[in-house]
Parts: C-alpha cells; structure tokens; sequence
C-alpha cells in the first residue's frame, strides 16, 4: 500500500471486530486489575471507591480459614515439578520420534489423546485410579502386619503423585507436538559435522543439538508452568487433602464479598506474566548468543 492510498471499507471492519475480540479476552483482567486497587471502602462493582493497595495488604493477612500462602507455595512448586519433568519428558520423546520405533503412532495417538478427553473425566479416573491403590495398599499393609502404616495411612492422592500425573497429561502432549515442529526443520547437517569431528552422542546432544534447540526448550517449560499454575479441571478431582491457589480462588469466589478476591487473582496472573516474561527474556538470550556463532 503506497502512502497516501485509502485503506478499504474491510480493512476498518477487520480492524473493529479484532478490537472488540481483544476487549473481550482481556477486558476482564484489565477490570479486575482495577477493582483490586480500590481503597478500603471499595466494593465488587464500580465506581471504584479510591485507590490503594488496602486488599493486597488483607490479602496477606489471610481470607478468614484459608492459608493463601500455603496454597500459592503448593501451586509454585506443583507448577516447577510439571516444567522441570515436562521439559525432559518432551525432548527425550521428540528425540526418540526422531528416530522412529515400533509403536511410535500408537504412542503418540495415546499421549495427544489426553488433549481430547474432556479434563474433568481425566481428573476422575485419575482420582478413581489411586482409590484402587489406596486398596491394594490397604491390603498389603493388612497382610504384612504393618499395622502402624494402616493406622496411620489415608490416601495415596497428594500433590506430588494423582495431582502431578494430572497436570503432566495436559502438558506433555504440547511438549511434544513443539518438538516435533522442532526437529521437523532441525539441520541434521550439524549433526554430521559433530560426527565428523568425532563427537560422542552424549557430547552431539549436549555441545550440537541441546544449545540449537534451548529456545524452544525453554517456550516448552513456560507452557508446563503456565498450565500446570492456571489448571483446575484436571485437579479437582486428583489433588487429594489439599488444594492448589486456582482451587482455593474458585472456592472464594462463593464466600469472599470484598475485592480481595480481586487481589487474589491480579496476584495469581501477575505470576504467569512474570513466568511468560522471564521465559521470553531467557530465549531471547539464548538466539542473542547464537548469532555471533553462526557468523
């Protein structure tokens, strides 16, 4: 388009219906983000009544039973274990498609079809799954004769068992579909020079192909926070005794009547920006230390 020319009638309503498609995925947080600033006589809804960081500051304090900070401790290292395990996971299988094995399309149909199952269903089965442990565990302490174990034993369910296989089954299979693309335009040709100079696998995949794909690596490690931090369906059911940060938010919503909620959730999305931000930042570092490799 030369300057000067006028755009089309559809460039402007292309440009309308996009304006009002970002109000509507955003709009939301920018008016919770709002409300949460309000000053102590502030209410649910507007017109906001001052500005301050007074629910913030209640927010600290605790919402009446609920221990906020423990449930943010749980969800920030519930959300790390899924990263740091999805992360191996992800590029051990994309370099295992790579090279192909008996089953690879069975396996990989079976990992992509936890994406299709509804998350509340696999959140039951989950939890259905470790009841059935829970029993055979019962048994096996009852014929042993560990009786102090059976006493003292109530549910296999925890954070670090159902509540992680929960997360890893909605973050694995992005994993993997990023490394596919990955590895699809990935230049064997490196590879083949490392050979040449006789390079080890270990030292190909560690000194070669590990530093060329570290940006996607670490976008792989985002998605496994970000989700596994956000979920909720798929916890629900599989988390055992406790309940991470999303859990508690949703349960306040139905009891908590000032905007602390608010701040609650401004605190809870302010952290998977700061994740987003920080993962942008490292692989933007990582492509800045390749360029003066590839002149």
């Amino acid at each position: 388009m030369r300057p000067g020319d006028k755009r089309p009638a559809s460039f402007w309503l292309l440009a309308a219906v996009f304006t009002l498609f970002v109000l509507f995925m955003y709009g939301p947080t920018f008016v919770i983000f709002l409300l949460s600033l309000q000053g102590p006589q502030g209410g649910l809804t507007f017109p906001m009544r001052g500005v301050s960081l007074h629910w913030f500051r209640e927010l600290a304090q605790g919402l009446g039973s609920v221990d906020i900070g423990a449930a943010l401790r749980r969800s920030l290292a519930l959300g790390t274990a899924v990263m740091l395990i999805t992360v191996v996971l992800s590029v051990m299988a994309g370099l295992a498609f790579r090279r192909g094995f008996r089953g690879a399309n069975v396996l990989f149909l079976t990992v992509v079809a936890s994406l299709i199952m509804p998350s509340i269903i696999v959140s039951l089965g989950i939890a259905l799954e470790f009841r059935l442990i829970d029993g055979w565990l019962r048994q096996v302490f009852a014929a042993t004769g560990w009786t102090s174990q059976l006493e003292t034993f109530n549910t296999s369910l925890g954070l670090f068992t159902s509540a992680l296989g929960a997360h890893l089954t909605w973050t694995l299979p992005f994993g993997l579909l990023i490394m596919f693309a990955v590895f699809n335009r990935f230049n064997r040709a490196y590879e083949e020079a490392a050979n040449d100079l006789g390079a080890s696998p270990w030292q190909r995949f560690v000194h070669v192909v590990l530093p060329l794909i570290a940006p996607s690596v670490v976008g792989i490690g985002m998605f496994g926070f970000t989700l596994s931090w956000d979920e909720i369906a798929r916890t629900s059911q599989a988390i055992g005794s406790v309940n991470t940060l999303p859990l508690e938010l949703q349960g306040l919503t139905t009891t908590v009547t000032s905007p602390a909620i608010y701040a609650l959730g401004t605190v809870t999305t302010l952290v998977s920006f700061v994740a987003i931000g920080l993962a942008l930042l490292l692989a933007w570092a990582l492509r800045a230390r390749r360029r003066p490799m590839r002149r």
